[in-house]
């Protein structure tokens, strides 16, 4: 396995300067995340601040019992008995549950996470334990409900969930029936291709589901505990209902604090904006940041008339009543984007956090209110990120003559450049050249016909269009027949898009990890996982 670097658009400015952490950016973040002083400089912040957090012990307590049913690996309660240590610090990071873990960059994160705790461990000589938050509480199931693998035909194919979902539920509160994970299993099993490492993966995504209903945040907590547990990662799901009762007393902050949590919010948007920006995340007017969960229904909640209401009209509270209802029922409340950092750690001593590029952005949003809930924010740190690339696409695109820039940026271009290529007597110039000359020698005689009759001039411009147009489907049909004759090459040029670009998309972000888990067994992670990280943020190509 070789590790090589390359550029990928990541689509947010603010995220390249960050990764680059020059001036325009420093403003906006706590700790410059390319200097070891940063880790020093947190890791003192947070000894000198653990009255700010949620009772150390009771976390703890409250993790053992969620991963000793999902992530019961021994590796696991070593973490979680170095994380009772007061010295212990914790690198965490998350992403929504998905079906069968959903995209590649659900596993870089992980691993990123995990990295990152072992060398900050090796930084500041103290235990830092590497803590995954699943974000069971998101309520967008048709997000989650599916996962992309390439085809033995190479097409893009989309494995989704039987059934249909209507509601609003946290998807960790949706519990779905054991016939539809044998369904959904069944499909995952016909469009891998056969291998030797199939059976015992079909077998393992068969274990994660034994009871009548499992939701799906389980079932991705126990597929990542399969796969990561054996180096330590700890798993908490941010809907586990035991861990609400904790973070009782950090939405009683929310809460009581709002419209000065919603001031922070602005003036950091604001920031923002005057630095150049745009804002990866929206601030509403009036947003009190936090879902309420009303009848199975996730409900974001805004502030009109000194109370918290709901855009449809099914609640409304005063802050008195609200706060009576989360001491008396914290179930049913949530965080958004905005708040979800400040609840993170609010419960953890956080040394740093792994975010994509998205997450970079919008948490410069919250500066401020990190400063108003008397926390400061960690030090965030850039997932990782790959595109696995095979020797026989390697092959094919040096037969091309097609590097990874070429793939990602001008791909139609260079195939279309390369079908021209094919064209031996220059048919498609011959037909250029037939339209520039048609339309030399007939628009002169339309302009006459014109004079003769106003009439004449109109219907010969539309013949023109006509013939124009049937020149063109001659062209294009003869295109085709040239494509015909180099089916097979075709072919192989769609192979290398949607191996490495799948629906002009970066691999990692479509398709999932058991393809390849299918194709290279599960050594190719492992050996990932062995690899030197480079926490610079840089794409690499992981050439296997």
């Amino acid at each position: 396995m070789n590790l090589i670097p390359e550029a990928l658009r990541s689509g947010s400015p603010l995220a390249e300067h960050y990764l680059r952490y020059d001036e325009a950016v420093h403003h906006l973040y706590e700790y410059n995340f390319r200097d070891v002083s940063s880790y020093i400089a947190r890791a003192e912040w947070l000894d000198r601040t653990g009255d700010t957090r949620v009772d150390r012990q009771a976390i703890v307590n409250c993790l053992r019992i969620y991963n000793e049913s999902r992530n019961p690996h021994p590796a696991v309660k070593a973490s979680l008995t170095r994380l009772a240590q007061e010295n212990a610090l914790v690198v965490t990071g998350g992403q929504q549950s998905g079906l069968f873990t959903g995209s590649l960059l659900v596993i870089y994160k992980a691993a990123t996470i995990i990295k990152e705790a072992k060398m900050a461990e090796e930084k500041l000589g103290r235990p830092v334990v590497p803590i995954f938050w699943i974000a069971g509480e998101d309520h967008d199931w048709d997000e989650v409900d599916h996962t992309y693998l390439m085809s033995s035909d190479l097409s893009v194919t989309k494995v989704k969930m039987p059934g249909k979902y209507e509601g609003r539920s946290s998807v960790s509160d949706v519990a779905v029936e054991k016939e539809h994970w044998i369904a959904a299993i069944q499909e995952l099993e016909e469009l891998l291709p056969d291998s030797e490492n199939k059976p015992e993966l079909i077998a393992s995504i068969k274990e994660a589901v034994q009871d009548e209903y499992t939701s799906l945040s389980d079932v991705f907590a126990k597929l990542l505990g399969q796969l990561f547990g054996s180096y330590g990662l700890v798993l908490m799901d941010s809907a586990d209902p035991e861990l609400r009762k904790l973070e009782v007393p950090v939405f009683e902050r929310i809460i009581e604090d709002n419209d000065m949590l919603e001031q922070c919010y602005h003036e950091s948007s604001g920031r923002v904006v005057t630095s150049g920006f745009t804002m990866q995340a929206d601030v509403a007017s009036g947003g009190a940041n936090l879902f309420y969960i009303h009848e199975g229904s996730r409900l974001l909640l805004f502030k009109e008339d000194g109370r918290f209401v709901d855009r449809k009209g099914y609640v409304s509270f005063s802050k008195t009543e609200l706060l009576e209802i989360l001491h008396q029922h914290p179930e049913r409340f949530s965080n958004n984007v905005l708040t979800r950092p400040l609840m993170q750690d609010s419960l953890f001593p956080v040394l740093s956090t792994i975010l994509g590029h998205a997450e970079i952005a919008y948490w410069a949003l919250t500066k401020d209110a990190f400063h108003r809930m008397g926390l400061r924010m960690p030090i965030l740190m850039p997932r990782l990120s790959y595109t696995i690339l095979d020797h026989h696409i390697q092959k094919l695109m040096d037969k091309y003559d097609l590097n990874f820039a070429d793939i990602q940026f001008t791909f139609d271009e260079k195939k279309e450049a390369w079908l021209l290529s094919l064209d031996e007597f220059d048919v498609n110039g011959q037909f250029e050249d037939l339209k520039t000359s048609f339309r030399k020698l007939y628009a002169p005689l339309i302009e006459q016909l014109g004079q003769l009759e106003s009439g004449l001039g109109r219907l010969g411009l539309t013949n023109s269009e006509k013939i124009e147009e049937q020149i063109e489907y001659m062209q294009k049909r003869t295109k085709q027949a040239i494509a015909q004759r180099h089916d097979a090459s075709l072919k192989q040029w769609d192979c290398i898009e949607r191996s490495l670009f799948p629906s002009k998309r970066p691999q990692e972000r479509v398709y999932n990890a058991y393809y390849y888990l299918n194709r290279y067994g599960t050594g190719w992670l492992k050996e990932l996982m062995e690899v030197p990280a480079d926490m610079s943020g840089n794409h690499h190509i992981l050439y296997i």
